[in-house]
């Protein structure tokens, strides 16, 4: 099974220790959307990058692996009205965009969209990520139909909170990638 992946970071971008950086250094085939603004994002803008991003995929429509501020941008690019496909996205810890907490340097991502989407979806959430609540990241996967997956206090599932490598995640996303290639 061939898994087309394109990952897609979050505001400021995922470092070198962040699982999302290994993963793609483990698997070369896997490509990473480009943003012309990490630090500032403009939801608009990030939304037109990640249907470029989708569009130069040379295999076809591929899976999304999304972390922190990107999950709420597949939300919003799902809702664009993209004529583009994808198989799937597996969402890690979605921002809550909405919280008072959330830095400010983020443009247009709120309101959250709260719409099904449009193709299969996983949200791996953690019941003490300082981006969003457990009860909001129930509240986002049952309002995007997406299966959740709690993983207890794993923080905000980056680099920083212990998730370097993350084989446990890379196995999710393996059978996941799994059961809607099949």
């Amino acid at each position: 099974m061939k898994c087309d992946v394109l990952i897609l970071a979050g505001l400021w971008n995922s470092g070198p220790q962040h699982w999302q950086t290994l993963w793609q250094h483990k698997h070369p085939g896997w490509q990473r959307a480009p943003h012309r603004d990490w630090n500032n994002p403009d939801c608009h803008e990030w939304v037109a990058e990640l249907d470029a991003a989708i569009a130069a995929s040379e295999a076809g429509p591929p899976i999304l692996v999304a972390h922190s501020l990107a999950c709420p941008l597949v939300a919003h690019w799902a809702a664009s009205g993209s004529a583009l496909a994808i198989q799937g996205a597996f969402l890690v810890a979605p921002s809550d965009v909405e919280a008072p907490s959330y830095p400010q340097d983020a443009v247009g991502f709120a309101p959250m969209p709260m719409q099904k989407l449009p193709f299969p979806s996983i949200v791996i959430a953690s019941s003490n990520d300082e981006y969003v609540s457990i009860a909001r990241a129930r509240a986002f996967a049952a309002a995007w139909g997406s299966r959740l997956v709690e993983i207890g206090e794993a923080g905000h599932i980056n680099g920083d909170s212990g998730y370097g490598k993350w084989a446990e995640g890379e196995k999710m996303l393996l059978e996941f990638c799994g059961e809607i290639l099949k």
